[in-house]
């Protein structure tokens, strides 16, 4: 299926000198947040209507070339690659916040120390009040203190290949760690049916 794409808008537009008065043009964005384990984040995002796909990696620090053996002082982070005529920042932040535990500054779930905290990357002053909108309007909802802060972006860096899509490829692995590790019972605790808003399928 063709895809509406700026580069097609423009040739449209040189060719018959309007666009499509119904066409939306499609663009494909990116979000960077840090949530704990990268494969859950990956998997959580995945389900959501409008993300194209996510991956997994490493930020927020300065190493260059990390590893997941050794990646210094980043986070572990998803890049959410999304259209944005389907699905909008704000809601993706809004799902961000009721799939982790924001309160928690110590790590996420059984994943303990700095590499699995959560954060927000943003690119622009927009995409930062946004963030900040929405962090304030999660911690009225959950009636707590919000720990997680809005940072501006940094490098990204993939991790390894056997990392994405950890949770298609091995997803009984995948489901015993989740469910070992406490992920959807503290999010759904906290959180109750406010939990995983926007994911399509919250068991994945």
């Amino acid at each position: 299926m063709l895809r509406f794409t700026p580069a097609i808008a423009a040739t449209l537009f040189v060719v018959s000198g309007s666009f499509l008065p119904s066409a939306a043009v499609a663009e494909e964005k990116t979000a960077i947040v840090a949530g704990g384990c990268f494969w859950c984040v990956e998997s959580d995002f995945e389900h959501v209507n409008g993300v194209d796909k996510v991956v997994s990696g490493y930020t927020g620090g300065e190493m260059q070339n990390p590893t997941y053996r050794n990646h210094g002082q980043h986070l572990e982070g998803a890049e959410i690659f999304y259209d944005d005529t389907k699905v909008s920042f704000r809601s993706l932040m809004e799902t961000y916040w009721r799939t982790i535990d924001p309160t928690d500054a110590g790590g996420q779930f059984c994943d303990r120390g700095h590499a699995y905290t959560t954060a927000v990357f943003v690119n622009s002053p927009e995409e930062r009040a946004v963030a900040e909108e929405t962090k304030a309007d999660a911690e009225k909802a959950l009636g707590k203190k919000i720990v997680t802060p809005v940072l501006d972006a940094k490098a990204f860096w993939d991790a390894e290949d056997y990392h994405q899509d950890y949770y298609k490829k091995n997803p009984v692995r995948y489901k015993y760690y989740r469910w070992s590790c406490g992920r959807n019972q503290r999010v759904e605790e906290l959180w109750g049916s406010e939990a995983y808003k926007g994911v399509n399928h919250a068991e994945s």
